[in-house]
């Protein structure tokens, strides 16, 4: 999601680019990497920030698995 004041106009996007978010990877830590409704930053000729919308630290171990069925199935192996 943009921050407060920044939008797809003001950035002068068309909806055709390619986008790189940084600091969604890491271990399933917790207290490592992002964190749920960090700000993030993008590369590329914008350098713009966006708010993540992983909202919670059980969703960020979802998205970390690879989805909440590949979380569910290595709890169980364990």
């Amino acid at each position: 999601m943009f921050e407060e004041g920044t939008s797809w106009q003001t950035l002068g996007l068309k909806g055709d680019e390619q986008v790189t978010i940084r600091g969604l990877h890491g271990d399933s830590s917790r207290t490592s990497g992002s964190s749920p409704r960090s700000s993030l930053p993008t590369a590329g000729s914008s350098g713009c920030r966006l708010i993540c919308r992983i909202d919670t630290a059980d969703e960020l171990d979802y998205y970390r698995n690879g989805g909440i069925l590949q979380y569910v199935l290595r709890h169980l192996a364990a």
